[in-house]
């Protein structure tokens, strides 16, 4: 290059240099135009990177309601061999859906997270920033987030197991302790549920010890009626009657899984035996069967005159006698 121009050896100054013959441009031009074309680099190859994995995340989470579900986003007792199978018509594709679609926004949170912060480091490397101080630096500042944020990992962590295992989704009805009702909305940091009075809980998902779901797979209808002292037979008879009807009531049969038994005595107290009728049903339809069931048991049992029997047994049943008075004591009628 000609005088002027110290390039000290470096390539690209003199291919500039020789290209535009300003040397103050050739001397300026690994920070006028190397450097930023690199940023301008690293930032659209960081976008293009983040695009190709979102869509990759995005066909994956499409492809779980067309075909075969990745296992990643199986629930954790299907990818269990040993584990017994769930029943397929059972299986609802919505909820798998949702559970997809949560799972994938996870994902993609995680990707656009990673892929901008590896970014920003080789940005800051190409403005001759020292990454050593940084990265130790965030390292402490990370370790002093962890303890003092403790609750709200835990709680992410709980709510991240608790999609991959697939314990309950929008719509179930679960029981969460405290609080039982329909979940209206599922996030990695807190669940809402909406109980039987309206009342919206919000639920941090690393406090959830257990989890009831009343709306997997089926369930059973259990109904204990107390008879007294009538017999067991004819009551039993009678509510094997009442039972069938409602297996047979169309628009109950849909939903019943298997016909209503009565099991017979369930248990003994002093106000008589308690029989016990149970149905297994689908989780969707267990709450109107079991109000049918109920509601057709007793007007079986009043119909056929038991309920009255009932009543009466109960008032007429002997109440044990008082203890005979020891020698000196006054008995039940006072002192002789």
């Amino acid at each position: 290059p000609a005088p002027g121009a110290t390039c000290l050896g470096d390539a690209w100054c003199k291919y500039v240099f020789e290209v535009t013959g300003s040397s103050w441009f050739a001397e300026g031009s690994y920070w006028i135009l190397l450097k930023p074309l690199r940023i301008v680099l690293i930032l659209l190859l960081a976008v293009v990177l983040r695009f190709v994995l979102h869509r990759a995340i995005s066909r994956m989470v499409r492809g779980t309601t067309e075909g075969a579900v990745p296992t990643i986003l199986k629930p954790l007792r299907e990818r269990i061999p040993t584990a017994t199978a769930p029943d397929p018509n059972a299986f609802v594709p919505e909820r798998r859906r949702q559970r997809a679609e949560a799972i994938g926004s996870v994902l993609r949170s995680l990707v656009t997270a990673f892929v901008f912060g590896i970014a920003l480091l080789m940005v800051l490397k190409e403005f001759s920033f020292d990454l050593a101080p940084l990265l130790a630096s965030a390292g402490i500042a990370g370790l002093a987030l962890g303890f003092g944020a403790q609750s709200l990992v835990k709680d992410l962590l709980a709510g991240l197991f608790m999609l991959l295992e697939d314990q309950y989704g929008v719509g179930d009805t679960v029981d969460l302790g405290e609080a039982t009702g329909v979940v209206e909305a599922v996030g990695l940091r807190v669940t809402t549920i909406r109980d039987a009075r309206g009342v919206l809980w919000y639920i941090r998902n690393g406090e959830i010890i257990r989890v009831g779901n009343k709306s997997q797979g089926w369930a059973m209808v259990v109904v204990d009626l107390p008879i007294g002292f009538v017999s067991t037979e004819e009551v039993s008879a009678v509510l094997r009657t009442a039972a069938a009807s409602v297996a047979l009531d169309p628009e109950l049969s849909e939903h019943v899984v298997e016909p209503p038994e009565v099991l017979g005595v369930e248990q003994m107290t002093v106000d008589g035996a308690v029989i016990r009728t149970v149905v297994k049903t689908t989780a969707d339809g267990q709450f109107a069967v079991g109000r049918e069931l109920r509601r057709r048991l007793a007007e079986a049992l009043e119909n056929a005159g038991i309920a009255a029997r009932i009543a009466a047994s109960r008032m007429m049943f002997p109440r044990p006698a008082a203890p005979a008075a020891g020698p000196g004591e006054a008995g039940p009628g006072g002192p002789a």
